[in-house]
């Protein structure tokens, strides 16, 4: 039956109505609104009623679109509002910026071990580990994530004193969480911000603390989570499972939900986060790279910084394509991912008599020793070859061993995708985009991950014999692996493309098959058939880096209480290592070459050098701002990250490379000399002297004025400058290379990374 011209007619036009109505509902956008505070009349007794009356004055916002005032973070609020609002209030005299706000994403109990924590080691730089825990007691470690389970035993308070008299939070009530029964004196605050998630997404999410996706679970206890004993994922490397600062207290700041974590959100958890008393902050998400005054983690962090709170955050799992981190800002310590020397090894018997290894976490029953089919890329649809949901037709998957490549969808997602199609079992086979990671899984079905090289045999293998088969069999834990670690493909790289001038990731940290606790409100995949319930689960990413080295600033915290967070940031960089267990230089899991600072920073962090850095390079918040000042940012682009009003740049450095960061990123533009100073400070032994050591690739000429450096007592500083110069005659254009400068003694080697670029002729 057909319709009449008429009809149609009047069809477009409910079509048209309807869409227009659905504009004008998705029109209204949270904003991010950066107030000059400092013009407040004294009529106003708070600046939230100001805001709020001045933001009525101006629009028709209701009470109910002011969503956050911010005051320890920000200065300003999050609204509601249409653009044309939006825009009215751009206009006014009282406001230096409205911002859309942004939605963040996750960046998804060897390691104690592997980075030498255990008890047994000794003096660690003049105290105990015992004394060195229990210092850690009176350091509070926030983490912005999804929550708490606060049930897991790596929140036991035993034997742990009373919370410090310091501490300004609290645990929030839910229809699911007890603040009497939930939070104790290791988890001392739970609390939760969705007001964003909410208007942007019309959030259907309990109003909780409580964790229902697992990340948040795991990264706090990544970072601060007590001794458990007989750990495991099902099985999967058993031991007893710790934080890295075991006795530190944990507060928790849920920020995210099922759609991702809200600027508006995230800017209200950093607030309470910085009111409520924390040490560290802990966050493992992130965005794109933007201008830092567009960026909510960087201004949040910033105010954190002034405040003396340490904050670490994940440098994102783009990788390994350059140029792909987040969180750059250098106030922030940037942190890449590597693996650990433990293995859960799997092995694929193919029907020519030929064997393939590869890893999982699959725990259920085997596959038994028979041979069955195996397929690649069968069947009628396009996407069969990379198992998306849909694409497997179960005539042809049934019985046998289904071939995936990775990607597109989650990993686990395919296996699903093959066991509800009837497979038997599957290989999950990079390709050149994921090269020769690893990364396993808890798989739904008995299944393996291989890399590219395997994966290609294996493609060969399917296209070319008459009968193709395989069986899959599971080799458990295996430690000592070599070599490790090993940069993680996925781990963001540099360059910095929001300031080139600030080499970035800072280090790396353990981040490839970590165990730590889980939420039991879900399985360890994650996915919604996935019914099995774990108290600890094994993840990958530089959300679970990050925490690791969370934990191990608060340990540098409770030892030096009186260090800036620049000065604890310093330690790790200087003293993270660039040579593997085999004392080969890191290697980059991608294609197995050397890797380099761009995809490591200044190394691996080594917590115990860490302790006993010998020199650092501090960094004063007024310095911070000199260096904003060096971007050609506005003076109201800059108020917007510093909170003083009277921000004039009427001091800045010359070039934004001036920073005294304790890495290098030498750009040669249309100059073949670059020039820079730096300044340390003796945090070792009293009449310390120290000489300078230079690697540099054949290009380059560096030159280090003094090349000594005599310390009479401690907490003495000193200046050097260096002096970068491109050797003429070759063409560098485009090209990079990289080289370090290190200050040594008999005790110590203060390293720091150098990055080359050549940007003009």
């Amino acid at each position: 039956m057909g319709f009449g011209s008429s009809t149609v007619i009047w069809l477009l036009a409910i079509v048209v109505v309807i869409q227009s109505c659905l504009f004008t509902v998705s029109a209204k956008k949270i904003y991010i609104v950066r107030m000059k505070h400092h013009q407040k009349p004294i009529s106003y007794s708070t600046h939230g009623g100001w805001y709020a009356d001045h933001l009525q004055s101006l629009t028709s916002a209701t009470p109910d679109s002011l969503l956050y005032t911010y005051e320890a973070a920000y200065h300003g609020f999050a609204v509601v509002l249409d653009p044309e609002e939006a825009e009215s209030l751009r206009q006014s005299d009282s406001v230096l910026g409205v911002y859309e706000d942004t939605l963040y994403n996750l960046h998804t109990t060897r390691t104690p071990e592997f980075l030498g924590l255990e008890k047994e080691l000794g003096l660690w730089a003049g105290h105990t580990p015992q004394e060195l825990n229990q210092a850690s007691q009176d350091v509070i470690v926030g983490v912005l994530d999804t929550g708490v389970w606060p049930e897991s035993k790596s929140f036991n308070d035993a034997d742990m004193p009373a919370v410090p008299s310091r501490w300004r939070g609290q645990c929030e009530v839910a229809a699911d969480f007890d603040p009497k029964i939930n939070c104790n004196k290791k988890l001392i605050g739970a609390r939760f911000f969705s007001k964003g998630y909410n208007m942007a997404s019309g959030g259907k999410e309990l109003p909780s603390p409580r964790d229902h996706d697992g990340h948040g679970t795991h990264t706090a206890s990544t970072a601060a989570g007590s001794y458990v004993a007989n750990a495991s994922l099902l099985g999967y490397a058993a031991g007893t499972a710790r934080g890295m600062a075991t006795d530190a207290r944990v507060a928790t700041y849920k920020v995210c939900w099922k759609t991702g974590c809200f600027g508006s959100d995230i800017l209200a958890g950093m607030e309470r986060a910085i009111l409520d008393g924390v040490d560290v902050l802990s966050l493992s998400l992130g965005g794109e790279s933007v201008p830092y005054y567009r960026d909510t983690i960087a201004i949040g962090a910033f105010a954190a910084m002034e405040k003396g709170i340490f904050i670490s955050c994940s440098a994102g799992n783009s990788g390994p394509a350059k140029a792909t981190l987040a969180n750059v800002a250098p106030w922030i310590m940037t942190v890449g991912a590597g693996t650990l020397d433990r293995d859960f090894p799997a092995i694929a018997t193919l029907g020519n008599g030929e064997k393939v290894s590869g890893v999982s976490l699959y725990s259920g029953k085997g596959m038994g020793e028979k041979l069955v089919g195996l397929i690649y890329n069968k069947g009628s649809n396009s996407s069969t070859n990379l198992c998306l949901a849909g694409s497997l037709d179960p005539t042809i998957v049934r019985g046998k061993v289904v071939l995936c490549d990775r990607g597109v969808s989650a990993r686990v997602e395919k296996g699903a995708v093959v066991r509800d199609a009837g497979g038997v079992g599957m290989i999950l086979a990079n390709t050149a985009a994921t090269g020769e990671e690893l990364v396993a899984d808890s798989h739904l079905l008995p299944a393996m991950a291989v890399g590219r090289k395997v994966g290609d045999i294996l493609r060969k293998y399917v296209e070319t014999d008459k009968n193709p088969t395989a069986v899959l069999g599971f080799g458990g834990t295996v430690l000592n692996v070599k070599p490790s670690p090993v940069v993680a493909a996925f781990s963001s790289r540099g360059p910095n493309m929001v300031t080139p001038q600030i080499l970035k990731p800072d280090v790396i940290g353990p981040g490839v098959n970590i165990l730590a606790a889980w939420s039991e409100a879900v399985g360890p995949t994650g996915l919604e058939q996935d019914t099995r319930k774990t108290k600890f689960n094994i993840v990958s990413g530089t959300s679970m880096s990050c925490p690791h080295i969370s934990g191990l600033a608060a340990l540098l915290k409770a030892a030096h209480p009186d260090w800036s967070p620049s000065a604890i940031k310093s330690a790790l960089m200087t003293t993270a290592y660039t040579l593997d267990n085999t004392n080969s230089p890191l290697r980059d899991a991608a294609d197995n070459s050397f890797a380099n600072p761009w995809s490591h920073g200044s190394g691996h962090v080594d917590p115990r050098n860490a302790l006993s850095p010998g020199l650092v390079y501090d960094i004063m918040p007024e310095e911070y701002i000199m260096f904003l000042c060096s971007l050609d940012y506005t003076v109201e682009h800059i108020q917007n990250i510093v909170k003083h009003p009277n921000v004039t740049c009427s001091r800045k450095f010359t070039d934004p490379s001036q920073l005294n960061y304790p890495s290098f990123s030498v750009r040669f533009g249309k100059s073949r000399v670059a020039r820079y100073s730096r300044e340390v400070t003796n945090v070792g032994a009293a009449m310390s002297i120290y000489q300078v050591t230079v690697q540099a690739p054949q290009n380059v000429v560096v030159t280090v004025k003094p090349s000594r450096l005599v310390f009479r007592n401690v907490g003495d500083k000193q200046r050097y400058t260096v002096t970068f110069v491109s050797k003429k005659g070759v063409n560098q254009l485009g090209r990079n290379a990289f080289g370090s400068i290190s200050w040594k003694n008999a005790e110590h080697d203060v390293k720091s990374p150098v990055a080359f670029s050549w940007t003009h002729l």
